[in-house]
């Protein structure tokens, strides 16, 4: 099973997708965006979380905040309230 959560890198936190029973700051699948808690900025790459997304990985709860801010789940599923 695969997650997006958050990685550390320095103070920026890297969303990445990975495996399930990897470690925190294990081999990743791939980096789909950042978050730096201190500027509150987020670089997100959509198509790159729509296509894991659709694939079945579940977000963590902090990084599912994060997508909510962004409104990526409505371009996932414009008509389900399902992540609202």
């Amino acid at each position: 099973m695969v997650k997006l959560r958050l990685k550390r890198c320095g103070r920026k936190q890297r969303i990445v997708a990975i495996d399930v029973r990897s470690r925190r700051e294990g081999r990743d699948l791939r980096k789909v965006g950042f978050y730096d808690p201190i500027k509150n900025q987020t670089y997100l790459n959509v198509p790159a979380i729509l296509y894991f997304l659709e694939k079945g990985a579940q977000p963590t709860g902090t990084v599912q905040d994060i997508l909510k801010k962004a409104s990526v789940f409505k371009e996932l599923c414009p008509n389900q309230t399902k992540f609202n």
